[in-house]
């Protein structure tokens, strides 16, 4: 069967930056539906007409993978509104009540940076602004049960957050 839109594709991958090094392998394969939200939209592109065996060298520009860095998502808080023990990399769900009403409360912030007194709070994706290498491989294709293609995801979205 070859990938097309509303089928499911079982795939493993090694993601790299543009300078070769290594940020995800995906060593087991993880089903994702086609067609729905699970992966890139340019990820899904390049994979139409493969089928099982197939492998793929993709190099992807910010635009077509995670977007370019956005300073406006990029908030500084006082370190008392968040929890003891906070360290870089944490990610929360929104900010916490009382901070900046303009940060978007469905977001994901990662912690960036830590002061004695703030906190610098990204929205921005972790890759953004990152061009990637993708190598994929294609260990199988299937049709899609009505359910998935209902739900429009397998709930294993491709580095997605929020």
């Amino acid at each position: 069967m070859k990938i097309s839109d509303q089928c499911v594709v079982a795939l493993t991958w090694t993601l790299k930056d543009a300078q070769g090094e290594v940020l995800d392998v995906l060593e087991d394969p993880v089903e994702f539906l086609v067609g729905g939200s699970d992966l890139l939209a340019r990820v899904e592109a390049a994979l139409q007409g493969h089928e099982t065996g197939d492998a793929l060298d993709l190099h992807l520009e910010p635009i077509d993978a995670f977007g370019d860095f956005d300073d406006q998502l990029l908030f500084l808080e006082p370190l008392d509104k968040f929890p003891e023990g906070i360290e870089i990399g944490m990610a929360f769900e929104g900010l916490p009540e009382s901070c900046n009403p303009q940060a978007d409360p469905n977001k994901v912030y990662f912690v960036s940076e830590i002061y004695p007194e703030h906190v610098v709070m990204d929205a921005n994706h972790p890759l953004a602004g990152v061009a990637l290498r993708l190598q994929l491989q294609v260990h199988g294709v299937r049709e899609a049960e009505e359910a998935e293609i209902g739900a429009g995801t397998l709930g294993t979205g491709f580095f997605r957050l929020g």
